[in-house]
């Protein structure tokens, strides 16, 4: 069991890493690096699924379309949201608007699936939105339009791209296993990313990139998705969803650290209310999981 917590708070480490990964990529085109990171982990978890499962599991006819939508959402959108936001904001500031994510997945569960959304949960909600507001503002909320800044938006859209996603694979992943359907998810992405990729200039990128930007891109489809999905899935297996879910606050922490420690970015008081506000939100909406379609949803929200 301690291998699993360990394994657990490792993927949080990882996943934190990808914030800093995705702001080494500034140079390359976004559509680009979100491409080579999902061809990089998508041979990795074909590998992995021979190895486990002895091969990647054959889609029957009805899982085909919600699959597409799963990379199309999941894979697409999130990550091309999140390499774009990162070439203008910080790492810290990304992941702080990204840890709102546990909140929404609640609020659209209440919303499109009936669960209950009470008065705590709905305070939490608020709470999150207004950290999140006072990250993006730098403190100024009176003039949050002004200080907003495209990669705010950017990452704003990964929230919404992700809620998405973890609602479609509430019903897309009955029937595929965790790996089986992390390997699909990647393979689809890739189908909508190429196309962006090569009209962005994907051979160009390649060419000019450097062995930095290499490194950032392998660690991202190596680490930040086959081994962070994996270890992350096997947790849910062992602890189950709700257990496993709470380590989902150490990302935008480890995140913040690692921008301030490698990047020299810099923390300032605006971050820190901002991000003791979205922290207590995430805890007020998930304080008490009552169902399987909140746990799972609450689960799901931190696999980027």
């Amino acid at each position: 069991m301690l291998g699993t917590y360990l394994r657990l708070a490792a993927t949080m480490t990882l996943w934190g890493g990808t914030f800093i990964a995705g702001r080494l990529l500034s140079h390359v085109g976004p559509s680009t690096a979100s491409l080579m990171r999902f061809v990089v982990a998508g041979l990795f978890m074909v590998a992995l699924c021979y190895r486990l499962e002895g091969g990647v599991p054959r889609l029957e006819r009805r899982q085909v379309v919600p699959v597409l939508l799963l990379g199309f959402t999941g894979v697409f959108l999130y990550n091309f949201f999140f390499l774009s936001g990162l070439q203008t904001i910080t790492a810290g500031r990304a992941s702080l608007i990204i840890a709102g994510n546990p909140v929404f997945i609640a609020a659209f569960a209440a919303l499109f699936f009936k669960e209950g959304f009470g008065k705590l949960k709905a305070a939490g909600l608020i709470l999150s939105i207004t950290g999140a507001l006072t990250v993006i503002s730098r403190g100024q909320l009176d003039a949050v339009l002004a200080q907003v800044r495209p990669g705010d938006l950017f990452i704003l859209g990964c929230v919404f791209a992700w809620s998405s996603y973890t609602l479609l694979g509430k019903k897309v992943m009955n029937g595929l296993s965790p790996v089986g359907a992390v390997t699909w998810s990647c393979l689809a992405g890739m189908v909508f990313l190429l196309p962006m990729a090569v009209r962005e200039g994907l051979f160009a990128h390649l060419a000019g990139a450097t062995p930095l930007e290499w490194g950032a891109m392998v660690y991202l489809g190596v680490f930040g998705t086959g081994v962070g999905f994996s270890w992350y899935y096997q947790g849910i297996q062992r602890l189950g969803a709700a257990r496993a879910g709470v380590f989902i606050n150490l990302v935008p922490v480890n995140a913040v650290l690692m921008g301030w420690l490698l990047l020299g970015e810099s923390v300032d008081l605006s971050l820190l209310v901002g991000a003791g506000l979205i922290f207590t939100g995430v805890y007020l909406v998930n304080r008490r999981v009552a169902t399987p379609a909140l746990e799972a949803a609450s689960a799901s929200s931190a696999s980027r």
